[in-house]
């Protein structure tokens, strides 16, 4: 904890004092452009990706950037996406998945996840992408190579799911909001964009 506590004294001292207007006016207005759906891995922060200054992102972050298809009842993911498009309006949806993205690997090498059961269950999320990925992959295909296949499918499966959402839906009928598939590559920093029917190109 010392090296956060360390972290925040320099935010204090040093980042704050730089930014202090941008926070005053934050302190009453909240109004992102972009709801960014990423993974919770450590190794992928969405506003260092993007270079985003405080209140430009509304992020959530799951395991595999899973976002279940919509059902009633109370969920976090959902909740969280119908406020960010049918309170705060935004006007772009990102889901970015990433190389080496554990949840992926442990689908596409068959691990056994009974000792996990809770993950297990929420990986189910992904079945549309797995068939999506067996269709696509290459028969001789390396693990690295089945990996991130099954990466680019489950962004594209996820872009579907949320369509499933009623203030997502009604947004895109009423051309009010853009959704967007990537793929950020951690070794090489570079962002692929994947649409709706997995085709990729290099964003940066």
């Amino acid at each position: 904890m010392h090296h956060l506590s360390a972290g925040i004294a320099h935010f204090r001292r040093v980042v704050f004092p730089a930014k202090q207007q941008l926070f005053a006016h934050l302190a009453t207005h909240h109004r992102p452009e972009t709801l960014f759906i990423g993974c919770s891995d450590a190794r992928v922060t969405p506003e260092l990706i993007t270079q985003s200054e405080p209140g430009e992102l509304f992020v959530i972050r799951t395991a595999g950037n899973l976002v279940p298809a919509y059902a009633p009842g109370a969920d976090g993911v959902a909740a969280s996406i119908e406020y960010a498009v049918a309170v705060l309006g935004v006007t772009d949806i990102v889901v970015c998945g990433h190389s080496a993205c554990g949840a992926m690997t442990a689908l596409a090498e068959g691990q056994d996840l009974s000792a996990a059961p809770v993950i297990a269950d929420w990986l189910r999320h992904a079945d549309a992408a797995r068939a999506r990925a067996r269709a696509t992959a290459a028969p001789a295909a390396s693990a690295e190579s089945r990996v991130t296949t099954l990466v680019r499918a489950n962004v594209v499966a996820q872009l579907q799911n949320l369509r499933t959402h009623p203030s997502v839906a009604r947004a895109l009928a009423e051309q009010q909001l853009s959704l967007h598939g990537w793929m950020f590559d951690i070794a090489s920093g570079s962002v692929e964009t994947l649409d709706d029917v997995d085709r990729a190109s290099a964003a940066a």
